[in-house]
């Protein structure tokens, strides 16, 4: 038996980890080390989710860029009449339709400026009817140019004298194309043209993004199907891939010039037309002169040129046409 100055020199009794026997510092080491891991694992999920929910909501508000996708994923509806690739077409946007003799299957003409009986003349005719209107614009010769409210106007359209781009997430402008779309059934129309939808890629002055076109253009499809009537995607090659599906052909302008005929082959691929029109004599020539050789050539060869339906205009779309 140790005596109390042995004590006082041996030092206080161990304790503790010291006095712990080999199996049970084993345990305790295994379980510190499933708790970090643990941690480890909650921390990195947390943050992954944290960065990937950041990183969806920049792409949406950015307006510009990628590709952007439908707010309603899946939320398409079907139309009546899907006219095939290739289907022949003349576009008379300048006046009302005066000249039915161009052999084509489809017109696009102007929903205001012509009345019933030059729809059912073609109809008669066992063609097929669409109704241009501008979507995305406020035209300030228009009959119901008085419903547009100047808190949804935005800057001009450059080029375009009169035209200014509109909210288009604006309820009020909503009911103004709904007023449309029921003009366009009134008449008779088999689809519908809506045009500038693509306020995203220009100077708007209403902050427009892609995700706001994305939305109208699904919004309109539905009520133009809603409707029996069916509609195209007009230019804006950025949301192609968000809206092809509600459209039945795309109605595009100078793809070949602008070397980007590829984006819209998408719609011929999936069996639907691209409306492609050129315009080779420019912006200030407006004549029923024939265009050149080279002009044409220009027009009409481009890869996969053979699957549209191409048609060379002037930039008025008057009643002049030549085809590929």
């Amino acid at each position: 038996m140790d005596t109390a100055d042995d004590a006082v020199l041996k030092g206080p009794a161990p304790r503790g980890w010291k006095t712990w026997t080999t199996k049970k510092k084993l345990i305790m080491l295994g379980s510190i080390l499933t708790i970090i891991i643990a941690l480890g694992v909650g921390l990195g999920v947390g943050l992954g989710v944290g960065l990937g929910g950041s990183s969806g909501g920049e792409e949406e508000e950015g307006g510009g860029g990628g590709e952007t996708p439908p707010s309603t994923s899946g939320n398409y509806t079907t139309a009546k009449w899907q006219p095939a690739v290739g289907t022949s077409w003349q576009i008379v946007l300048e006046y009302a339709l005066n000249d039915t003799s161009v052999n084509a299957t489809v017109y696009d003409i102007d929903l205001f400026n012509n009345n019933q009986s030059v729809i059912d003349e073609l109809h008669d005719a066992g063609r097929k009817v669409i109704c241009y209107f501008s979507a995305g614009s406020y035209e300030n010769w228009r009959p119901d140019k008085d419903k547009f409210d100047s808190d949804d106007l935005g800057k001009d359209l450059e080029g375009w004298p009169g035209e200014k781009w509109i909210n288009i997430s604006s309820p009020r402008i909503h009911q103004i194309m709904l007023d449309r779309l029921d003009l366009a059934v009134n008449k008779s129309c088999d689809g519908v043209d809506p045009d500038n939808v693509d306020g995203y890629d220009n100077k708007n002055g209403l902050g427009l993004t892609e995700t706001d076109s994305v939305n109208y253009v699904n919004w309109m499809a539905n009520e133009a199907h809603a409707r029996n009537m069916s509609i195209g995607l007009k230019n804006a090659g950025a949301i192609i891939g968000s809206v092809i599906n509600n459209m039945q052909w795309s109605v595009n302008e100078q793809c070949a010039q602008y070397e980007e005929c590829d984006t819209y082959a998408v719609f011929t691929e999936k069996s639907k037309p691209v409306f492609h029109i050129e315009y080779p004599k420019g912006a200030d020539t407006n004549n029923d002169d024939s265009v050149s050789t080279s002009q044409r050539q220009s027009a009409c060869d481009f890869t996969d040129s053979g699957n549209f339906s191409t048609v060379i205009k002037n930039m008025l779309l008057d009643n002049w046409i030549e085809t590929c």
